[in-house]
This record gives structure tokens, sequence and C-alpha cells, in this order.
């Protein structure tokens, strides 16, 4: 298929004083072999060489802006908002594509117009040295009953159509951790959303995430977890047990 006649998939990266690790992010995205990419910096006004180093390592005809917001989600939402392609996906600035050829196996999938979402497996990886892999977070296929048990693709890995975005909404900001597991919750229970799972690494995540930096901030992502799950009618204390109970699979995982 020619770049021509092909799917445009836009690629937000959110980012605020990641110097260390933006290089990486924009990188993966400039060396995709996949021709019809937009990418979509969202700085949140970095005070250190962020946005020097995106500009450097970004590719041809890149997005860039650099402005105060109102957190992750909001730049998140910008960045939406900004995107003009049919799918869209986050290379979040900690991150990684794990691979050259993600995004084209992700369009391919996208092959056929009545899928939604498409989104593969993710690795936690040391800070510093991405090499070492720590967790594997294998999400298997989708199955609307598994929302009750705390299921969740990892949102890192998840590539939608704009329409969905269009029809459902964006990140609700009034979640400051969670604001994405509500989102995943609430485009999954719709009763004729449709996606598939390609059984491969899609993003490499450093370890060290907003929601797991302190005790506060993995009690109020517990709290959120919640009020998302009783938001949709989904589950409750017993799926958001099982959604935490099941990361110790992860590490099971990292021996295969």
């Amino acid at each position: 298929m020619s770049a021509e006649n092909s799917l445009v998939v836009s690629l937000v990266t959110a980012a605020f004083n990641r110097e260390r690790t933006i290089g990486q992010a924009v990188e993966s995205v400039r060396h995709q072999t996949y021709p019809a990419i937009e990418h979509i910096i969202i700085d949140g006004g970095s005070r250190d060489n962020t946005v020097r180093i995106a500009r450097a390592a970004a590719r041809k005809g890149a997005i860039i802006s650099s402005e105060p917001d109102d957190g992750i989600y909001d730049a998140f939402n910008k960045g939406v908002k900004r995107a003009s392609g049919d799918v869209i996906g986050f290379v979040h600035s900690d991150d990684f594509l794990a691979a050259d050829d993600v995004i084209a196996k992700v369009v391919n999938a996208f092959a056929d117009p009545k899928v939604d979402a498409v989104y593969g497996d993710l690795d936690y990886v040391l800070a510093d040295d991405p090499s070492r892999v720590l967790r594997r977070w294998r999400s298997g296929a989708f199955e609307r009953r598994k929302l009750g048990r705390g299921w969740m693709p990892p949102h890192p890995a998840l590539f939608l159509r704009r329409r969905i975005y269009e029809r459902y909404g964006y990140f609700d900001t009034e979640f400051d951790i969670a604001a994405d597991y509500e989102f995943i919750l609430r485009i999954f229970s719709q009763p004729q959303f449709t996606a598939s799972y390609i059984n491969e690494t899609f993003v490499k995540m450093r370890i060290g995430g907003v929601s797991n930096k302190s005790l506060k901030n993995i009690v109020k992502k517990t709290s959120e977890d919640l009020r998302s799950l009783k938001r949709h009618n989904i589950g409750g204390i017993y799926a958001l047990f099982i959604k935490n109970l099941s990361k110790t699979g992860q590490f099971i995982n990292l021996r295969k």
C-alpha cells in the first residue's frame, strides 16, 4: 500500500523536563518503517533541554509545542485534538517503541474497517539500562467480561481510530493519575467496540511512573481506579483486587 493511500497515524508525546529520556522516545518514532506518521510533541514548558533534544531527534514535519499545561492528561488531550491522523497512539517521554516496524503492524491490523482499537504488549525496563527487562505485561485478547476482573490493555501500547475520541470524548482531567484507566473502561465497555490484539511487545517503559512514586500516589491511584469502576458500573473492590493481583503474573512472564 502506498503512503498516499494508507492510514495516517498520529503519535502524541507529552513531556516535561525529560531531557534524559526524550531523545530515545522521539528517535523510536523517527525510525519507524511506516511512512505516514504525524508526530505531535506537547511539552509542558520544560526548564531543561527537553525541547531542544526533541527538535533534534524528531522526524521531518513533527509538530512541537511548549507551553504550561494542567498535567499529563491535559497534554494528552491537547495532542489528540491537534492530531489529524486516522489512528492515534502515544509514545510517552520515558518510553520508546520496541521495534522499527511496530506502527506498520498496527496499521496492518487496522486494515479491517470494523476494528476500533489495536493493542500489543509492554515491557517494563530498568530506567538506567533499558536493555534489562524487569516485568512483561501480556494482556491477551479482549473479552468484555474481563473488565469486571480488572483487565485492561497497556495504555502506551493502545492505538485507537480518531473516531473513538470524537464519539466518546477525551481524558477526564478530574483524574490526576488514573484518567487513562477511566478512559479505557469508558470505551472498552461500549457494546459495539471491537479491539484487535497483537501478541508482540510494542513498547518499552522505564520503571518509575508517577502512580508508584510514593505511598500517597499509590493510595490516590487506588481511589481513582475504584471511582472509575463505579462510574462505569464495572466490578468494584473485587475487580480492583484482581487488577492489582494480576501484576504478579508480569514477573512470571519475565521467565518466558
